[in-house]
This record gives C-alpha cells, sequence and structure tokens, in this order.
C-alpha cells in the first residue's frame, strides 16, 4: 500500500471531513499534504456564497493529515484564518505545509485556493504532539498508524463509556 493509500485508509473514520464534506485526500507524506473538494449545494451559505466552515473544515483536515503522517498523534493547539477573497471556481484546493517544529509543538502554513487561482483563505496552525506510546522512528514494515488507531480506539471507549 502507498502512502496516499495509507492516507485515505487511516482518514476514512473521519466522517464529517470524507462523507459529510466530501474532501479528497490528494496528497499526503511527512510535513506535507493536499485536499481538494467539488463544490455542491451543501457547501452554500443563505446567500450562495462557500460557507466559512467548508474552508475551517478544509483547514483543520489537511493539517491532521500533514502532522500525523507518519508520526506521534498530532492536535490543534491553536489556529487562525484569514478570509481573503470569495470563491470564483467550483473546486476547492487546501494545501498545508510544516514551517518549523519543536520538541512537542508544530507549526503549519495552509493554503486555501479555487481552482480558477483565486487565493481564498491563508492559515496558520499550531499543534501540540501527544506522548508517544510506542518507539520511533517505527523500523522497516511496522505499520506507522499502529500509534494513531490505539489513541483513537481508546478516545472512542472513553466516549462509549
Amino acid at each position: 500500500m502507498n502512502y496516499i493509500e495509507r492516507a485515505r485508509e487511516f482518514f476514512r473514520n473521519d466522517h464529517y471531513a470524507t462523507d459529510a464534506t466530501g474532501i479528497v485526500i490528494e496528497k499526503a507524506e511527512e510535513g506535507y499534504s493536499e485536499i481538494s473538494l467539488e463544490i455542491d449545494t451543501r457547501h452554500r451559505n443563505g446567500i450562495g456564497k462557500v460557507m466559512g466552515a467548508v474552508y475551517s473544515t478544509m483547514v483543520d483536515f489537511s493539517f491532521a493529515i500533514a502532522s500525523n503522517f507518519d508520526r506521534p498523534m498530532t492536535v490543534t493547539l491553536q489556529s487562525s484564518i484569514s478570509f481573503m477573497n470569495a470563491c470564483r471556481g467550483d473546486r476547492l484546493y487546501a494545501c498545508c505545509r510544516r514551517t518549523d517544529e519543536g520538541g512537542r509543538t508544530c507549526f503549519y502554513s495552509v493554503l486555501v485556493s479555487d481552482n480558477v487561482g483565486t487565493e481564498i483563505v491563508r492559515a496558520t496552525v499550531t499543534g501540540y504532539k501527544l506522548a508517544p506510546n510506542f518507539a520511533h522512528p517505527m523500523s522497516e514494515g511496522e505499520d506507522p498508524y499502529r500509534e494513531q488507531q490505539l489513541l483513537l480506539d481508546r478516545a472512542m471507549s472513553a466516549v462509549k463509556g
């Protein structure tokens, strides 16, 4: 299974981003991701423009992919989104790139644009790397998502009671 297939498999459980919103993972590698979304009526607000929550979801999901790829699980500490322009196209793209990293924190920038080249949103995200349960880096052939899946399973068990 290649990297993109692994990322799609792991994030298939993010039903809001993938099912409800329709975001597709286009590229995934350590510290970087690209996603896309074909705009339809479910993405529009009362005046026919793309709802701000769509952009926020794209920022959050692209950060999740870039910051959790083959790494300890990372969560958002803070994010800042600047809305620059209205969408003019019918497809959105988000590109997320790591800009810096410390011991437990990491910093990413995200650009959301449309298929006609309009830069719509610029965002910065500060992430926090949760304490690893397994030694890193992982050995050859070991499942890089094993740790994330363990943490997700624990979180789901806690929610279910």
